[in-house]
């Protein structure tokens, strides 16, 4: 017999760090239970969202610091891992290249693997 498990869809930035949040506090929760079966659903709801919003591109690396700026409504200057507008810039014109020390902060920021940012 299992216990109902009650989830809410996740629309908004909000509802996702609080699936995240929750997410965090049951971690480690064992299979078959009512907590391990609320974080496996709470998983694969964050999942389906991040891959909704954050659909990422292949290719260049500059096509996807310009996906993530769109999708969270960042400016050049809202990027102190890369560096001044001026060097944001640059990265988006193809003119430079991420170093390791910007792609290491960029990966943690946006929660994504450091390979998201090499091409």
């Amino acid at each position: 017999m299992s216990t109902a498990v009650i989830v809410h869809p996740i629309r908004t930035v909000a509802d996702h760090r609080v699936a995240l949040g929750r997410i965090e506090a049951l971690w480690g929760s064992r299979r078959g239970t009512p907590e391990g079966d609320e974080l496996d659903v709470l998983i694969d709801l964050v999942h389906s969202y991040e891959e909704r919003r954050h659909a990422m591109p292949r290719g260049r690396t500059r096509d996807v610091v310009r996906h993530l700026m769109e999708a969270n409504g960042l400016t050049q200057g809202d990027l102190p891992e890369i560096g001044p507008q001026s060097a944001v810039s640059a990265i988006l014109s193809g003119k430079r290249s991420l170093n390791l020390r910007m792609i290491k902060a960029l990966a943690k920021r946006f929660h994504l693997p450091a390979d998201a940012f090499i091409e």
